[in-house]
């Protein structure tokens, strides 16, 4: 049973990096954008978070160091494909590449360096509980704040005049133009909120989910993100319960090689892609379902003159 309880707690912590990452990139295409860029924000800010732990030993300046990376990356992306009207897709792909080499060159002086002693969390009492306490109560504290940020997130899109603003830049961006809203600096906030919820993914990645820096550490979880805002049709709370579900697959392939279940590693390490790829395809057989919850204007550029 205990190892159950670790599986579970593996889950949450790996579910946790996909989460904040897919509620970003849902922030971004609630506002009809799309940036494919997330794997290379979320390796800047990974190596940004990382560097500035070792320097400074504070986690919370790794966290906000990764935010900003994020954010100025998905700045640049924002101010290329909303003011100049470039190719949503061309630029999120070129802004990949960029953050997957920029990583690569940044953190060669950085792959042998090691951070100071991990502290341990507990939820006091909560902890002690047999089974559960290990399993749930004994996560870093973003795990917890991120279903809070979930929630808070349903909250706003659906109960806010804010949130349906931001829809309605998503759905008709000529509508909402047309009554007085400033729709491109309205997509902008949302690109770099989106960048820094990335950026604060990464940094989870190198600080407190592997606690060091190695070159493409990221390993494709940007791209499963971005396949869970389709996964949940573009819903915050089905978006935080796909990060567990491939969170969980994503850790199934070291509870299976634990248990010496003899696969071959590379079969077990395709799990969390095989898993994307199955769930977008039983998804796309019933396109009107997919249709009634894309934003209308998601992916398409909006011309303030025109």
């Amino acid at each position: 049973m205990e190892s159950y309880a670790l599986l579970v707690a593996a889950t949450l912590n790996a579910g946790t990096v996909l989460a904040l990452a897919a509620l970003g990139l849902l922030i971004n295409e609630k506002a009809g954008i799309v940036n494919l860029g997330a794997e290379g924000m979320m390796l800047c800010a990974a190596i940004a978070g990382f560097a500035t732990v070792v320097a400074t030993g504070s986690d919370s300046l790794g966290f906000v160091a990764g935010m900003g990376a994020g954010a100025l990356m998905a700045a640049v992306f924002g101010a290329l494909v909303i003011w100049l009207n470039t190719n949503q897709y061309a630029t999120g792909l070129a802004l990949s590449l960029f953050g997957a080499g920029f990583s690569a060159f940044a953190g060669i002086t950085y792959v042998q360096e090691r951070m100071p002693e991990r502290p341990t969390f507990a939820v006091p009492w909560l902890s002690d509980i047999p089974l559960l306490g290990p399993a749930v109560f004994r996560q870093h504290p973003l795990v917890y704040l991120t279903v809070l940020f979930a929630a808070a997130l349903v909250w706003f899109l659906y109960r806010t005049r804010s949130g349906l603003v931001l829809r309605s830049v998503g759905e008709s961006p000529e509508a909402a133009h047309a009554l007085g809203y400033p729709v491109r600096r309205i997509r902008l906030a949302a690109v770099v909120v989106g960048g820094a919820l990335c950026g604060l993914a990464g940094a989870y990645i190198s600080i407190i989910y592997s606690s060091l820096w190695v070159q493409d550490m990221v390993a494709g979880k940007g791209w499963i993100a971005l396949a869970l805002t389709t996964f949940a049709t573009w819903r915050p709370a089905r978006v935080l319960l796909g990060a567990y579900l491939f969170g969980g697959v994503t850790m199934l392939q070291f509870h299976l090689q634990g248990a010496g279940v003899e696969l071959p590693s590379q079969v077990l390490s395709a799990l969390p892609y095989v898993a994307t790829i199955v769930v977008l395809v039983l998804i796309s057989r019933n396109p009107r379902w997919i249709r009634i919850n894309m934003p209308a204007a998601i992916g398409k550029p909006f011309y303030p003159g025109s």
